[in-house]
């Protein structure tokens, strides 16, 4: 795989108080990942990411109140013999979220438990670590 095939994207680490961590599940898709999407040509991956916590979840976030926590690849999870090229951000939210656009599900999972919930490579191999230390 060359970088060429990697898909840009943006995503959010949001969590609650108590640990969990908001997972969201693409219609026709059946792994859980974190919120977020495709960054456009042009555009900044705070943009995006604001751009589709909009769309997705129904949230209005202020890039200037995103906490950039690093580049990450892994395996495309819907995209065989892609990859996914992916800014992550810390994304704090006050109000409840709601499924909007292409999400069919979303779901708060403890990272230290995940039982046998399907994760998106990206999801399961570097961000829920994160969490996971994080919380500790």
């Amino acid at each position: 795989m060359t970088s060429n095939e990697a898909i840009r994207i943006a995503a959010a680490l949001i969590s609650r108080d108590d640990g969990q961590v908001l997972l969201v599940r693409k219609r026709a898709t059946d792994a859980f990942m974190q919120p977020g999407g495709k960054i456009e040509a042009g555009e900044h991956p705070q943009a995006a990411l604001k751009r589709e916590l909009s769309e997705e979840l129904g949230i209005e976030v202020d890039p200037n109140e995103m906490t950039y926590v690093g580049r990450y690849t892994a395996a495309a999870a819907h995209e065989p013999g892609r990859l996914v090229d992916a800014e992550i951000f810390r994304v704090a939210i006050a109000r409840s979220v709601n499924p909007g656009a292409e999400i069919e599900e979303i779901l708060w999972l403890d990272p230290n438990a995940p039982g046998s919930v399907k994760l998106a490579p990206l999801t399961r191999d570097k961000l829920l670590p994160l969490c996971v230390r994080s919380a500790g």
